[in-house]
């Protein structure tokens, strides 16, 4: 091996901690590492740009059970880029339906507080209806 990094130094290099990298090499996103004598992980530049890339993948949304479909085909040299494109235009799918949903809350959370906004403000023992999609809008 040319340069063996330590799980902090590649922790530290590529800004993934070193717990999620033995988490990842756990379920099989990555190939087990090498070992010294002493039984220390050992990483090789070549590991240590698939851990970044990796990252970068999971910082996108994409699934860790996608991850380790990549990682496999990575590690077995395979050509990723068409099975890369296939799962960020998934992701982007996802995303734009969360996006969707995500406006309508707005939406919702909106005319609550403008109907709360317009609401007497009197006390009311109990629950109170403001919540409610029918409460009235003036009390």
């Amino acid at each position: 091996m040319a340069h063996a990094f330590t799980v902090g130094q590649v922790a530290a290099m590529t800004g993934i901690a070193a717990k999620t990298i033995r988490y990842y090499e756990e379920i099989g996103v990555l190939p087990l590492p090498g070992r010294t004598a002493a039984g220390y992980r050992q990483y090789a530049q070549p590991d240590v740009d698939r851990i970044r890339f990796l990252g970068r993948a999971r910082a996108l949304g994409l699934p860790l059970e996608r991850l380790r479909l990549l990682a496999a085909a990575l590690h077995a040299g395979a050509t990723i880029r068409p099975k890369l494109r296939r799962l960020v235009h998934e992701q982007l799918i996802v995303v734009q339906r969360e996006i969707g949903e995500l406006e309508l809350l707005r939406q919702e959370l909106e005319r609550v507080s403008e109907r709360m906004r317009r609401t007497n403000r009197r006390h009311h023992r109990g629950a109170c209806r403001c919540l409610d999609t029918d409460a009235p809008t003036q009390s």
